[in-house]
């Protein structure tokens, strides 16, 4: 496991990881996206992730980014 990688489990172990949960209505899905260290590097990260799933078909999409613990099921 790389450094970052190990930081980034530790981290969300800790409940101080960033993560963005991004929500779609058409179909109604919850996407969590992440983990993070820092609320700069997952917003730099994110924008990418949101076109891939318009290019998916995704409709009315909307995120929120969140400071917490996450595990299993990582879209719902």
């Amino acid at each position: 496991m790389s450094p970052i990688r190990a930081l980034r489990s530790l981290g969300n172990i800790l409940g101080i990881a960033w993560w963005a949960e991004v929500e779609t209505k058409e179909p109604s899905t919850t996407y969590w996206f992440g983990p993070f260290l820092t609320r700069r590097s997952l917003q730099g990260n994110l924008s990418a992730f949101l076109e891939d799933l318009s290019e998916e078909g995704m409709n009315s999409i909307d995120h929120r980014l969140v400071r917490c613990r996450r595990g299993e099921p990582l879209t719902i």
